[in-house]
This record gives C-alpha cells, sequence and structure tokens, in this order.
C-alpha cells in the first residue's frame, strides 16, 4: 500500500470561497434563519457547487458561522484588553456577548480560555478580585443571554445587571 500523501493546505481562492460563503450565511441566518443555501451562495459570489464543496449541507454551514462567531468572540479579548483597561475590556467583552443573544453561553473552550485571559488581566492589574473564575463569571452571566427578550427596556434593564455583575468582579473583594 503506498503512503498516503500529504493533505496539501486549501488554495487562496478556495479558503476566499470558504470565508465569503461563511459571512453570507452568517448575514442570511441573521436577517432570515430559513434562508435558502442558494441565496447564501449567491451573495458570496460563487455557485451552488462551490458551496456544496465547502458544506455538505445546511447544518454543516450553520456550525461554521458559530465556529467564526466563537472564534471572533475569542480574538475580541486580546484586541480589548489592547484598546482598554482590564475591567473595561471584560465589560465590552461581556456586552458582546449580551449581543450574541446565547449563541456564545454555553462554555465553549475558546470562551472560557479568552474570559480566562481577560480575568487574569484584571487579577494582575487589581481590578477584578483574585477568587473569580471563568465559569463562576459564566454563570452569573447567564442572564446576559436570557431568550426571549428584546426591546429598549430590556438592553436598559440588562446594562444595568451587567453593571451590578461587574462591579461585583472588582478588585479588593474576596471571599467573604
Amino acid at each position: 500500500m503506498p503512503p498516503a500523501r500529504p493533505r496539501r493546505a486549501p488554495r487562496t481562492d478556495a479558503r476566499e470561497n470558504r470565508a465569503r460563503l461563511v459571512e453570507s450565511a452568517r448575514e442570511a441566518f441573521s436577517a432570515d434563519p430559513s434562508a435558502s443555501l442558494a441565496s447564501i451562495a449567491k451573495a458570496a459570489g460563487v455557485g451552488q457547487g462551490t458551496l456544496y464543496r465547502h458544506f455538505s449541507g445546511r447544518e454543516e454551514l450553520l456550525l461554521a458561522v458559530h465556529e467564526a462567531e466563537v472564534a471572533g468572540l475569542a480574538e475580541d479579548a486580546g484586541r480589548l484588553l489592547e484598546e482598554h483597561e482590564p475591567l473595561a475590556a471584560l465589560r465590552l467583552w461581556l456586552e458582546r456577548i449580551a449581543d450574541g443573544g446565547g449563541r456564545y453561553g454555553r462554555c465553549h473552550p475558546p470562551v472560557l480560555a479568552a474570559l480566562e485571559l481577560l480575568l487574569a488581566a484584571g487579577k494582575d492589574a487589581g481590578q477584578v478580585r483574585a477568587d473569580a473564575g471563568a465559569e463562576d463569571v459564566l454563570i452569573l452571566g447567564a442572564f446576559l443571554w436570557e431568550s426571549g427578550r428584546d426591546g429598549a427596556a430590556w438592553r436598559e434593564r440588562r446594562g444595568r445587571m451587567l453593571d451590578v455583575l461587574v462591579d461585583g468582579l472588582r478588585g479588593g473583594g474576596g471571599p467573604r
């Protein structure tokens, strides 16, 4: 039996097509969860055959959209830390979770790692209490992805509750 040939990395155009398909699907599914795959391929500027070369069907495409969103959320933690003080970065990052409407609220390893990064930076700066853990913060913040809530009144209330959560994480606090 001949040795298996090493798998080549996808060509640049194939990577670009996949990225366009995922972004087009994200936009389409946000506007209409029942958007057709044909309309997504058209919006991405590719044919349906190209879509099916990358994704076996709707479920696989939805999973790719979700994975891209989670990866973006995880990457945002480092960017926010470069632009803001740790506690402010943490709050902005938690707002992004809230804006995701629950898509990020589950304990995905990249989400937990990003939250640990934000908490560690806050602890190092003396802005976050030493006993704050990522899983605990996600459990406490479960209100962020409360389903079925929308509108200006809910966003305002959610902002106040997020303030309470972040205030409870401030450094100087500890086990009581």
